[in-house]
C-alpha cells in the first residue's frame, strides 16, 4: 500500500482543487501552525501519536517531546532522522529539550510510489485529524479531515502498510493507540479549524492601498484597521521565518549526533544551529509582541492563570552556558552574579526564558567586540532586581529609543538603528512583554537595563 492510497482516501468526497503549488504550500504551513498552536498545544495532558511524510511536519518542541511519531522519509535522510540519544546533563535545558524532542520520532522507509506531497496524521484522545496536499498542477488542494470513519480507515491503511514494511513499527503504533483509550473529538472542531485557518491566511496576504501624499509636517493619521493590518502582516512574516528554521534546526541537531562528522563540519553545523535558535526566539518574541498589540484588552499579569512560582536564579544558572556561547560568537563575554538564598517570583518560566534571551540580545547588539555583558540578580525589598549592564562601558551610551540613540520606531513593535541596520523590539513592546510576565522593565541612559519581579 503506497501513501498515495492514503491521500486518495482523504480526498474522497473533497472539493476539487484549483490552487497552484505556491498557494497550496502556503495553506499547508498555515494549517500546521493553526493545528499546533491553537489546537494541540492547549491539550492537557498532551499525549498521542503522529505520522508524517516525507519530512517531519510538526515543529513545536513541546509537541515533539510528548507525542510519539513516525516519519516516512527518503533513504538519503536516514542519518538525519535517526533517534537522538540524550545529551550530557551539563547541557542547558533548552538543548536537552530539543534533543528529547528529536528522539520521539522514528524513520520509516519511503518508496518510489509514495509521492512527495506532505502528509500528516495526528491521533490524541481529544483530537484526531489528517492533513495532506494532493492534486495535479493548477488543481492543487489542501485536505483536512476530522471524520472518525475517514480517520479509522486511514489508520487501517497505515497499519496495513506497516505490517508489510516494518512490523516492529506496526506493533509500536498499536501499543501507542491502545494506551490512548477511548477517542473523542468536539464536533465543532472542523468549523473552528477552518475559521482560524482563514484568519491566518488573511493575515498572510498583505493589502496594497494608495495613500495620498501629505505635505504637512504632521504625521498622517492611521486607522485602527490599518494598524491591525500591519500587525497581522508582521505576525505572518515571523511565522514564515520561524517555521522553516525550526525544521532546519531539527534536522541539524539529528545530524550532529553522528560520530563520523569532521570537526570543521561539526563546528559549522553547530554555528548554524545556534543562529537558527537565536532567530527562532527573536522572531517568536516579535510575534508575541505583535499579538499583544492586537489585544489591547488583555488581562493584567495578576489575573493571568499561567503565571506560576518561578525560581529565577535557577533559571539564569540553567541558561548561562547557552548565553555564553551566543555572546561568544559575537566576541562578547558574559558574567552572571547571583545573590544567595533568593526567593521565588511569579512568572511564566517557559516564556521568561525566551524573553530574557531576547533582552540580552537587545542589549548586546551594539556592543563593541571584547565587551563584557554583566547580569546580576539581587533582592530589592519585596522584589528581585535583575540588572543587565556593561561594566566600564561608555556612561553616555543611551539604550532608549529616543533620537540620541539613533533608534527609529517601525510601527508599535519594532525599532531600527539606521547606523547599524539592527532591527529589534521597541522599548514599549519589550516593556509590555515583561509586564505580561509579571516584571517591570526600566531603561535609563548609561545604567543599562533593569527588570523588577515581585517575590512570592
Amino acid at each position: 500500500m503506497g501513501l498515495n492510497s492514503l491521500r486518495q482516501l482523504l480526498a474522497d468526497g473533497a472539493t476539487p482543487g484549483r490552487a497552484d503549488d505556491d498557494a497550496v504550500r502556503r495553506q499547508w504551513w498555515a494549517a500546521l501552525a493553526v493545528l499546533q498552536n491553537d489546537f494541540l498545544l492547549p491539550l492537557e495532558p498532551l499525549t498521542g501519536v503522529w505520522l508524517a511524510a516525507p519530512l517531519p511536519a510538526l515543529f513545536e518542541p513541546r509537541l515533539l517531546q510528548h507525542l510519539r511519531g513516525w516519519v516516512w522519509a527518503p533513504d538519503e535522510l536516514e542519518a538525519l532522522l535517526t533517534p537522538v540519544p540524550a545529551l550530557l546533563p551539563s547541557e542547558p535545558a533548552q538543548a536537552l529539550a530539543a534533543s528529547d524532542a528529536a528522539a520521539q520520532f522514528s524513520r520509516l522507509p519511503l518508496t518510489d510510489d509514495d509521492g512527495t506531497d506532505p502528509l500528516l496524521l495526528v491521533i490524541t484522545p481529544r483530537l484526531q485529524v489528517a492533513l495532506a496536499v494532493d492534486g495535479s498542477a493548477g488543481a492543487r488542494r489542501l485536505l483536512v479531515r476530522f471524520e472518525p470513519a475517514v480517520l479509522s480507515n486511514a489508520l487501517a491503511l497505515v497499519h496495513e502498510r506497516l505490517e508489510d514494511s516494518d512490523r516492529q513499527a506496526a506493533a509500536g503504533l498499536r501499543q501507542q493507540l491502545q494506551t490512548l483509550g477511548s477517542l473523542h473529538s468536539d464536533p465543532s472542531l472542523p468549523l473552528q479549524f477552518w475559521a482560524r485557518l482563514a484568519e491566518r491566511l488573511a493575515a498572510m496576504a498583505p493589502s496594497v492601498t494608495l495613500q495620498p501624499l501629505v505635505s504637512s509636517s504632521e504625521p498622517a493619521p492611521q486607522s485602527k484597521t490599518g494598524s491591525n493590518g500591519e500587525l497581522a502582516l508582521l505576525e505572518a512574516i515571523t511565522h514564515e521565518v520561524r517555521t522553516p528554521l525550526a525544521t532546519i534546526r531539527t534536522l541539524i541537531r539529528s545530524l550532529l549526533r553522528r560520530s563520523d562528522i569532521p570537526v570543521l563540519v561539526r563546528q559549522r553545523l553547530e554555528q548554524i544551529d545556534g543562529e537558527c535558535s537565536e532567530q527562532i526566539d527573536r522572531f517568536g518574541l516579535i510575534f508575541l509582541a505583535a499579538e499583544l498589540q492586537r489585544q489591547p484588552q488583555a488581562e493584567t499579569p495578576d489575573d493571568l492563570q499561567h503565571l506560576a512560582r518561578t525560581d529565577l536564579g535557577a533559571l539564569l544558572q540553567q541558561m548561562r552556558p547557552l548565553w555564553q556561547r551566543q555572546l561568544g560568537r559575537r566576541g562578547l563575554h558574559f558574567n552572571l552574579s547571583l545573590a544567595a538564598d533568593l526567593p521565588e517570583v511569579r512568572s511564566d518560566p517557559s516564556r521568561l526564558e525566551t524573553m530574557l534571551g531576547g533582552l540580552i540580545d537587545r542589549f548586546s547588539r551594539s556592543l563593541a567586540d571584547g565587551s563584557e555583558v554583566h547580569l546580576s540578580l539581587v533582592e530589592a525589598g519585596t522584589r528581585l532586581k535583575l540588572r543587565l549592564h556593561c561594566p566600564g562601558g561608555d556612561p553616555e551610551r543611551d539604550l532608549s529609543d529616543d533620537p540620541a540613540s539613533q533608534q527609529e520606531l517601525v510601527g508599535p513593535v519594532l525599532s531600527w538603528n539606521p547606523t547599524t541596520g539592527s532591527l529589534q523590539l521597541s522599548r514599549q513592546a519589550t516593556q509590555q512583554l515583561f509586564h505580561q510576565l509579571g516584571g517591570r522593565l526600566t531603561e535609563r541612559s548609561g545604567s543599562g537595563l533593569t527588570v523588577f519581579f515581585p517575590t512570592c
